[in-house]
């Protein structure tokens, strides 16, 4: 039965947990992505042993802002579909910019030196794969969990909660979905947004 989380009656991040304690693996698509965030459920993911079918994907597409979308809205070039490298290497850039800025704001503490470290070591041990989506800009907020059992194999976590603190803890409605015959799962070279349209219609 799909439940509805909208951090006041029923917390995300606590069901997220519980989820991901009894997974094997887990793929995230996100809009945006932080440290804080990620500390709230990084040792779950740190218990798995990393490498395909034992890891975290993340897809994280880039959030525009209103003054990037005003000047595309009322631009005369025509958009470009693919996207040119010079414009991968600048959002790439920016994507890490904005992921150093953020490390930055308020007084930094040992808790958050200890969580960059943390998550550093998974992404050496190929626990966490961290993918940008450039194509287009990636709204959606998807969070599915994979295990064995053949009653409920995943389950998933749709709504408007980005992997931030925030995001998990105050802001969003999201609902929890099992598992349906016939979702089609994938990552590359597609997205996690085809998931959810196999899922959801």
């Amino acid at each position: 039965m799909p439940r509805i989380f909208d951090n006041s009656d029923q917390a995300l991040l606590p069901a997220l947990r519980d989820t991901l304690n009894v997974a094997d693996r887990a793929d995230f698509c996100i809009g945006y992505f932080n440290l804080r965030g990620w500390k709230c459920i990084d040792e779950l993911i740190g218990k798995w042993a990393g490498g395909v079918g034992e890891q975290c994907r993340l897809l994280v597409g880039m959030q525009r802002l209103a003054q990037d979308e005003l000047r595309e809205a009322y631009t005369l070039l025509p958009n470009e579909d693919p996207i040119s490298n010079q414009s991968v290497i600048r959002l790439k850039r920016r994507l890490a910019n904005e992921f150093r800025l953020q490390l930055t704001i308020g007084a930094p503490t040992d808790a958050d030196e200890v969580g960059l470290r943390r998550l550093s070591q998974q992404l050496k041990d190929g626990k966490v794969v961290v993918k940008l989506h450039l194509r287009h800009t990636l709204h959606a907020k998807l969070y599915l969990c994979f295990r064995s059992d053949p009653n409920n194999p995943i389950t998933g976590f749709l709504g408007s909660s980005n992997l931030t603190l925030s995001g998990l803890s105050y802001q969003g409605v999201s609902a929890r979905v099992k598992y349906y015959p016939g979702v089609r799962v994938e990552f590359y070279p597609g997205t996690l947004a085809e998931c959810h349209r196999s899922a959801c219609g």
